[in-house]
């Protein structure tokens, strides 16, 4: 399902690359819990640049950083490279607000969500 009429990965799957690599490092790192968290983040913006195309079944290695940590919301930047490639075929950014769960309302980021993204952040340029 990746590759589109035009034999390359169609643009709405880097999104979802996006997500994946989020998401997984969220978990794996204990500062995400899918399906029982009271918190939980939600895009509210969402960008992508292509450089070079990319098509299945290539390998798709991801660079993932934190340029802005603020009190309820993240903005992450992923790079996407096609196999060893030195250069990003895809560069994008994603911000998440974390909001509760039930209400929607915006929600400070929990303690461990802060701690797992601590070492992904850059100084701001």
């Amino acid at each position: 399902m990746d590759n589109d009429v035009y034999g390359h990965v169609n643009n709405v799957v880097y999104y979802s690359y996006f997500d994946t690599v989020v998401n997984r490092y969220l978990i794996e790192h204990g500062a995400l819990d899918i399906h029982q968290g009271s918190v939980i983040g939600l895009v509210v913006e969402t960008a992508c640049h292509y450089f070079a195309p990319m098509a299945f079944p290539d390998l798709v290695h991801a660079g993932l950083r934190v340029t802005r940590l603020g009190t309820s919301s993240v903005r992450y930047e992923v790079g996407l490279f096609r196999g060893d490639a030195p250069r990003a075929a895809a560069q994008g950014h994603f911000v998440h607000v974390y909001v509760d769960r039930a209400t929607r309302r915006p929600q400070a980021l929990p303690p461990a969500l802060r701690a797992a993204l601590a070492p992904l952040a850059i100084a701001s340029a």
